[in-house]
């Protein structure tokens, strides 16, 4: 009885394995496209996207800093910050809210699609810093 039930897992991960996507079978696929840099991000330039609340404690003191960031696609900096050492340019921007009523703004936003209106935008370039680029400056605009 053992001897069988050992037979038949031996078939039936076979089988799997034959048809999984990793399998020699399927290495006929075709080769990606290669990744193109996104478009240039400037001053005045409107980001949409999936706003995100993360939890961030300030390396300094150990407090709770309010922090959210925004998915969207693929953007270029402006020099000096160029690509930020990335192949198609930074897919996150953290927004760096500059008053408590900013915070407020995003707080009621998070988990929903938004778009902002770019002022100052860099590289992220400090330990606390989670998202690919920076934007210390920006408005909210309404859809």
């Amino acid at each position: 009885m053992t001897k069988r039930r050992f037979a038949i897992g031996l078939a039936v991960a076979s089988i799997l394995l034959a048809n999984s996507p990793g399998s020699a079978g399927r290495a006929e696929q075709p080769a990606a496209a290669p990744l193109k840099a996104g478009k240039p991000i400037k001053t005045g330039d409107v980001l949409s996207g999936e706003l995100n609340a993360l939890r961030v404690r300030d390396p300094k003191d150990g407090k709770r800093i309010a922090t959210y960031q925004i998915t969207t696609e693929p953007r270029r900096l402006p020099p000096p910050n160029g690509l930020c050492d990335l192949v198609t340019g930074p897919e996150t921007f953290q927004l760096v809210p500059a008053s408590s009523a900013q915070a407020a703004q995003l707080k009621s936003l998070s988990g929903k699609e938004i778009s902002v209106k770019v002022g100052e935008v860099a590289c992220a370039e400090d330990a606390g810093q989670i998202s690919e680029a920076i934007i210390t400056k920006w408005s909210l605009v309404r859809h």
